[in-house]
């Protein structure tokens, strides 16, 4: 029996969907333990792209269950578009594969009207949300009012509560906001029957956990964004609405921390930040646009165009300290080929040149840290068909083994190309 927890150990983006669906071969069931449709995980098979946003990405895997666990927003729409979309393209969707947890709480129209008109309204201060109504329904979470998945089972339960939750959110967005109020009674006839057919894939995810791991079964559990947006851990207020770090995983999901076995951190070869926030490795130069482009770092929810900047080797080590993450995945390793240099930053200094290795709290500090790079030679080798370690370039491994030495963990899988199989595997994931 193995517990795994998938994490991105800087902004996100950093290709957990890839991985999760590699290892999904060894595991018997994938867990998503927090967020919401706000993360897109990218999945290339056979030449052929798939997009999740709320189902777990073991799901292109035959035989599997896939689990949406507590911790996470559902909006049912987007869910249940998800699930059409995947069943048109022949990818099995039934009661037995995907299960989803009846505490995990519902993203209403008025959450998603409410997160838009928030950012209108700051303007050039605004944080950079996708407009998915994340944080409004974690909110609502957190003050006792949201509506959950079990709510969409009873049709008076969920009429009362929609009407009650109405008053306060339309007050809200007419008065403050001036936008138009939203009637319950069209929210209710809409939902009422996104719980018809969700019904017989809503259960006790938890139970249902716990007995799998009493049979013996493998499981892996995948976040969304990474330990940088996290809202306790993060770059607060550019930050998600909740805890995509791996202790985030046992509440999430609802098991005991004891159940789990390793932490494996997604690392991006180079770091990229979608909407606003502190990035002290940003780059704005031919190089920056080269890792955009060649990268493709485009958002897959929004579109919306990533900045993109050098590796920053201090920021990971602190997602490796508080994960505890125990291997690195290292991903989009192709895209630094043709570089003729590459960098990881290795600490900041201050203006009054003093020098951090840690990353500040304060957001006013990190604004003025520059960073302090540690320079290694490129290579020109294309990497997409390496199979083994010992057949990367030279000087492709000096900089992996360089950033494994700094962050403090070992390498346990390397990305060589957005293909499934172009993974080299080091570690023992099973």
């Amino acid at each position: 029996m193995a517990c795994l927890v998938v994490v991105g150990s800087q902004w996100g983006d950093e290709g957990k969907g890839k991985i999760v669906d590699l290892l999904t071969e060894r595991m018997d069931g994938i867990v998503r333990f927090q967020g919401g449709n706000n993360a897109g995980h990218t999945l290339v098979v056979n030449g052929e792209k798939f997009i999740l946003h709320l189902i777990p990405s073991g799901i292109l895997h035959p035989g599997k269950v896939c689990y949406i666990g507590n911790g996470v927003v559902v909006d049912p729409k987007v869910l249940l578009t998800e699930m059409d979309g995947f069943m048109a393209r022949g990818i099995d969707i039934n009661p037995e594969r995907l299960r989803i947890s009846d505490r995990a709480h519902v993203i209403l129209p008025t959450h998603i009207a409410i997160d838009k008109a928030r950012e209108k309204a700051l303007g050039d201060a605004a944080i950079g949300t996708t407009g998915r109504g994340i944080g409004p329904c974690y909110e609502d979470k957190a003050a006792r009012v949201g509506i959950r998945m079990i709510d969409l089972l009873d049709a008076t339960t969920l009429r009362a509560k929609l009407e009650k939750a109405f008053v306060e959110k339309n007050v809200l967005l007419e008065s403050m906001y001036g936008e138009d109020a939203i009637s319950p009674a069209k929210v209710y006839e809409e939902y009422v029957l996104y719980g018809r057919r969700l019904a017989p894939y809503i259960s006790d995810v938890p139970l249902e956990l716990h007995e799998a791991l009493s049979a013996g079964h493998n499981l892996l559990f995948e976040g969304a964004q990474a330990v940088h947006l996290d809202i306790d851990h993060g770059t607060y207020p550019y930050v998600t609405s909740s805890n995509p770090h791996a202790g985030a995983a046992s509440v999430g999901a609802g098991l005991p921390p004891r159940c789990f076995s390793q932490v494996i951190g997604l690392v991006k070869a180079y770091t990229s930040r979608v909407g606003e926030g502190p990035f002290i490795c940003e780059l704005h130069d031919e190089v920056g646009h080269f890792l955009r482009e060649k990268g493709f770092e485009y958002g897959s929810t929004t579109g919306r165009p990533r900045r993109t900047g050098w590796l920053d080797g201090v920021s990971v080590r602190h997602s490796v300290r508080l994960s505890g993450i125990t291997s690195l995945a290292i991903t989009k390793l192709d895209v630094l080929t043709g570089l003729k240099v590459v960098k990881m930053c290795v600490g900041y200094e201050l203006p009054d040149g003093h020098k951090l290795n840690a990353l500040p709290t304060s957001l006013d500090i990190q604004a003025r840290c520059k960073p302090i790079y540690q320079e290694f030679e490129g290579w020109q080798e294309d990497l997409s068909e390496v199979k083994r370690y010992e057949d990367l370039p030279a000087n492709c491994r000096r900089y992996l083994e360089a950033i494994a030495a700094y962050v403090g963990a070992p390498l346990g899988l390397i990305s060589v190309s957005p293909e499934r199989n172009a993974t080299i595997v080091l570690g023992n994931y099973c």
